[in-house]
């Protein structure tokens, strides 16, 4: 992954030195706003969260979000990568372009929580009929960029540069035989058609971190996710007399066995963290029939790029010589779904002061990295970006038995989402003000 961007030598070499950790007159008069504007981004978050749409499926979600930043007098775009928007708003003075991010698909979940606005949707995933519920607070990801947008439009002939708002859909993964998600995004230009962002800020809320709190890392701060299929090849017979075929299953299993010392004996775990699960196996109809063939999947994960290309030609190596060794074949596909989510180190260091400044400095988090992917990393192989997670979780309550992502149950605490707000017009404001003073 190439990380020498060429804008790193003019932009943040001009934000040199930190930022002063204190609110200037145009960041408090910010911060006034969010304030005000809690009652509408709450309210846009419950009609968001109560009309849940699936991914690349998120035709309502992207009507509304236009519609609402049309009343702001934002110029926007839609239909990218699918169903993306995107509106841009130009300052009254010369600026930089700054890019900020949020995602708007939902998962097909089954809502459990108790909420006058919980979702009662329903979709199809993969053929399947399912329920449909914001079980990732994407809904609150869109209600903050949309409280952003209204803020800063609301200061927009005081603004030194561009902000470029970006809706995407996709985040949790296109359907099956479809394109989607950031890496359509920027396949479609969303970076190089119009005001080109030298930067570009996302958050995403987290139900087991206190509201209040604001989390990042520079670096490696989420995982780059992979897929793998493995397809084993023997020779079918009677269970009764495994001598006179090639057993696919014992060889799978011996398969599955090998991928783990991959991880355990073949990487450095010192330098990152790296995670190879096989989620899925596949293979026979009967108890005394040794099948022809047996296919696996599975994920990889990996914090460090180099890691993860050396961890894909250790799969293939393992998997093929196992086979081999049992009289079977291996096949091996590998996809790759997101990049390593990687914090511009420079570009962390310079706006770490904003987010002391507008969270308190006690209130700021450096986090160890998660090996959870995210796509945003797509536009941060292109432009130095900043991610961060904001905090949903109730005060005081245990994180060990808050609602995860991805559940039925998940939870967040809308008083989390001002600071959301709060973060991304005050890294936009800041940016800004440091790059005019060249």
């Amino acid at each position: 992954m190439n990380r020498k961007h060429p804008i790193l030598i003019t932009a943040l070499a001009l934000l040199s030195g930190p930022l002063v950790a204190q609110h200037s007159p145009l960041t408090a008069r910010a911060n006034t706003l969010a304030d005000k504007l809690e009652p509408k981004v709450i309210e846009h978050r419950r009609y968001f969260h109560e009309h849940p749409e699936l991914s690349n499926r998120e035709v309502k979600t992207a009507e509304r979000i236009a519609q609402e930043l049309k009343k702001l007098g934002i110029a926007v775009e839609t239909g990218i990568a699918k169903t993306g928007v995107v509106g841009v708003l130009k300052g009254g003075k010369p600026g930089p372009v700054v890019a900020l991010r949020a995602d708007m698909d939902a998962l097909p979940v089954t809502e459990r929580a108790d909420l006058p606005f919980a979702s009662k949707a329903k979709g199809e995933y993969n053929g399947q009929p399912v329920g449909v519920m914001h079980a990732c607070g994407h809904d609150t990801h869109v209600a903050m960029l949309l409280g952003a947008a209204e803020v800063l439009a609301s200061m927009q002939k005081d603004l030194k540069g561009t902000v470029k708002f970006i809706f995407q859909p996709a985040e949790e993964g296109a359907p099956a035989g479809e394109e989607g998600g950031a890496s359509l995004m920027v396949k479609e230009g969303v970076l190089d058609k119009g005001p080109k962002p030298e930067v570009i800020f996302g958050l995403h809320i987290n139900s087991q971190t206190e509201v209040g709190t604001l989390k990042y890392r520079p670096g490696g701060i989420m995982a780059g996710a992979d897929v793998f299929r493995i397809r084993v090849k023997g020779k079918q017979v009677h269970g009764a007399s495994p001598w006179h075929g090639v057993d696919p299953v014992v060889t799978s299993a011996q398969i599955i066995n090998g991928l783990q010392t991959i991880i355990s004996r073949q990487v450095e775990l010192t330098e990152d963290a790296a995670v190879i699960t096989v989620g899925s196996i596949h293979g026979g109809v009967r108890n005394n029939i040794i099948p022809e063939e047996v296919v696996m999947e599975g994920t990889v994960r990996a914090l460090n790029t180099r890691m993860q290309q050396q961890i894909h030609e250790k799969i293939r190596l393992t998997a093929t010589k196992i086979a081999e060794s049992a009289g079977a074949v291996a096949e091996v596909e590998i996809q790759a779904m997101a990049p390593v989510t990687f914090n511009d180190p420079e570009l962390t260091e310079k706006m770490l002061p904003t987010l002391q400044a507008v969270a308190g400095k006690d209130r700021v988090v450096h986090m160890k990295a998660m090996t959870g992917a995210e796509d945003f990393a797509f536009y941060q192989q292109q432009i130095p970006g900043l991610f961060v997670f904001v905090g949903g979780m109730p005060k005081g309550q245990d994180p060990a038995k808050a609602p995860a992502h991805h559940t039925p149950d998940f939870y967040v605490d809308e008083s989390g989402m001002k600071l959301g707000v709060k973060t991304l017009t005050n890294l936009t404001l800041d940016y800004m003000e440091r790059r005019s003073k060249r």
